[in-house]
């Protein structure tokens, strides 16, 4: 087994190899003067199994690339298997189509990465569930649950705890942790009038003296936690706080969750948090290389994979 990255998340790689007690995979990805990406692995692969770690975040489509020509520099170095593994799927978000005449663009990525010659994929809570059966080849779709809760567990008194879903969506995901966590669900039911942005309706359930945890699977503009979050502290919530998986914050998403009502942020490292996270007084990265490490681990040695959520 060999584990390799390219430049989007190296920081979580490194983290996966120290749990799996492996050296990261030496690989060159430059660019040249044009920008076209150039890969060269500089170890032998040959009847290896091989696993590719590389968040498809921002530049989306620079580590596409990245991973699309790793994967082909890999296949023609005769590696024996190899594994895609996308701690953020980019364009997940496009699972259907919303109107006339527009694309699928998840299915489209899908193809390309089982094209370029891919024999698994590796990923973590994906947008849609359905996005798994976008593939022709095998892939597991790892959940962030169990971190989370070990970190709720470790920060709130349960008793006092509600778990919230930001929008009705959602809801199967956050009932999923209210289980886990023997607590009540809520939902905030919002109306989007257009794309990034959202309007608070009202909250479904009583939240009155209550910490408020609202769980979803990406952050994106903020706009929907940030309103979200208002409108829980005005039906009576004692504080709320937010444990998202995907932490994308595009744009002035970090100064808009520094400045709103939520007590903090918390994120997962599928996506390398930037310098402006980082420095954020109220959102907090927690590391998803040990769940991401033993999934590749039982994966090398055939072993179930979806036993780590039971």
């Amino acid at each position: 087994m060999k584990v390799f990255a390219g430049n989007s998340n190296r920081l979580l790689a490194e983290a996966i190899c120290n749990y799996l007690n492996l050296p990261l995979g030496r690989a060159t990805v430059r660019r040249f003067a044009d920008q076209e990406i150039f890969v060269e692995i500089q170890e032998n692969v040959r009847g290896e199994d091989v696993f590719l770690v590389q968040s498809t975040s921002f530049p989306t489509n620079d580590h596409l690339m990245e991973l699309l020509i790793m994967i082909d520099a890999m296949r023609r170095s005769s590696a024996r298997r190899i594994t895609a593994v996308l701690p953020y799927f980019g364009y997940a978000r496009q699972d259907r189509k919303p109107g006339p005449r527009t694309p699928i663009s998840a299915k489209l990525v899908a193809n390309l990465i089982t094209e370029a010659g891919a024999d698994r994929v590796l990923t973590l809570d994906l947008h849609a569930g359905q996005i798994q059966g976008f593939f022709d080849i095998p892939t597991d779709n790892l959940y962030s649950v169990p971190i989370l809760t070990r970190d709720i567990k470790e920060h709130y008194e349960l008793s006092n705890v509600m778990v919230v879903s930001p929008d009705v969506g959602g809801v199967v995901r956050a009932r999923s942790l209210a289980k886990r966590l023997d607590c009540q669900l809520a939902i905030v039911d919002k109306r989007r009038e257009r794309a990034g942005e959202s309007e608070v309706m009202n909250v479904i359930g009583d939240v009155t003296g209550k910490d408020c945890l609202l769980i979803d699977d990406i952050v994106d503009s903020g706009g929907t936690l940030c309103n979200a979050a208002e409108a829980l502290l005005k039906n009576g919530a004692t504080s709320v706080t937010a444990y998202i998986t995907h932490g994308v914050l595009s744009g002035g998403a970090v100064a808009r969750v520094t400045s709103s009502k939520l007590k903090e942020l918390v994120i997962t490292d599928s996506i390398q948090p930037t310098t402006a996270v980082q420095s954020a007084h109220n959102i907090r990265v927690i590391s998803t290389a040990n769940l991401i490490g033993e999934a590749i681990n039982r994966t090398s040695q055939e072993e179930s994979v979806s036993s780590l959520f039971d």
